[in-house]
């Protein structure tokens, strides 16, 4: 199940999720680590349990650009 990454809001605020997708850049290292970052540098790989497993099993470096 994915799980949403919930925002830091002050008191009294209010947000809504966003339905059309995320933009991330992936990083598979060699070692094995992934990484996937918002355009804004959010760690999101803890979001994306299925996502992170699929890029550590390909081999070398990887490095990818999308909407998930």
């Amino acid at each position: 199940m994915v799980q949403a990454c919930r925002p830091v809001l002050p008191p009294g605020a209010a947000a809504e999720p966003k339905w059309d997708g995320y933009r991330a850049l992936l990083a598979k290292y060699a070692d094995g680590r992934v990484v996937i970052r918002s355009r804004r540098g959010t760690l999101m790989t803890r979001a994306f349990p299925e996502i992170t497993a699929a890029a550590a099993a390909l081999p070398g470096d990887v490095a990818m650009d999308g909407v998930m």
